[in-house]
């Protein structure tokens, strides 16, 4: 079935035969007004359709409205999210920051505290572009204070072993194991040889 009878409920026929299906033929003005009725007919039921589509949508949606001071995430396309904010990638994410919004210009613009990274970027943004950002106290890192040294370098100190690992290699096996390190996040743990981290940190194994 095609798409113009699933919608209206009849084959389409050419502007030549959208009169009356019979032996008569329409010339000259005839068959000018009988087109533009058929036409204006098509349109109305067009807009009909288009309406009742509307309001089943419109129950889902609000309209999105921000508070000065809220934190919110910018969306960003991937030729922009290379170009301008400095995202490389085709994992890279489709949102950036939470920012905090500075100003409200007009019913639907926003301005943004953007980091000076982003001064090539202007401040205002469309309200779709924006995403709420909701507080959440495991989002905030605390980081213990650092012991630098004299060339402004530090020691990294294990936290405790995430996962163990045998590594198979010809007819050699290496124990590898998972380690959290401090000041760093799960996702920046490191495979570490375990007959090493033993070696140069004991306390890390005692039960």
């Amino acid at each position: 079935m095609a798409p113009f009878e699933a919608l209206y409920g009849k084959c389409c026929r050419s502007p030549v035969c959208w009169g009356e299906v019979g032996e008569q033929r329409m010339l000259g003005p005839e068959l000018v007004r009988t087109t533009n009725a058929a036409i204006q007919k098509i349109r109305a039921r067009m807009m009909t359709s288009q309406s009742r589509q509307k309001s089943y949508a419109d129950v889902r949606r609000k309209d999105l409205e921000f508070e000065v001071g809220d934190m919110v995430f910018l969306k960003v396309a991937p030729m922009e999210g290379v170009l301008r904010f400095v995202k490389k990638g085709k994992l890279s994410p489709r949102f950036v920051g939470p920012f905090e919004i500075l100003e409200r210009i007009g019913p639907v613009a926003y301005r943004l505290a953007l980091p000076p990274s982003f001064s090539a970027v202007h401040d205002v943004f469309h309200v779709s572009m924006l995403r709420r950002y909701v507080a959440d106290p495991t989002h905030v890192v605390d980081f213990k204070p650092l012991q630098v040294s004299e060339n402004l370098s530090y020691e990294e100190q294990p936290v405790e072993v995430l996962a163990r690992e045998v590594k198979k290699l010809c007819s050699r096996e290496i124990s590898l194991v998972k380690v959290l390190w401090q000041n760093h996040g799960v996702e920046e743990a490191t495979w570490e040889k375990e007959e090493d981290m033993r070696a140069q940190y004991p306390e890390l194994f005692e039960v």
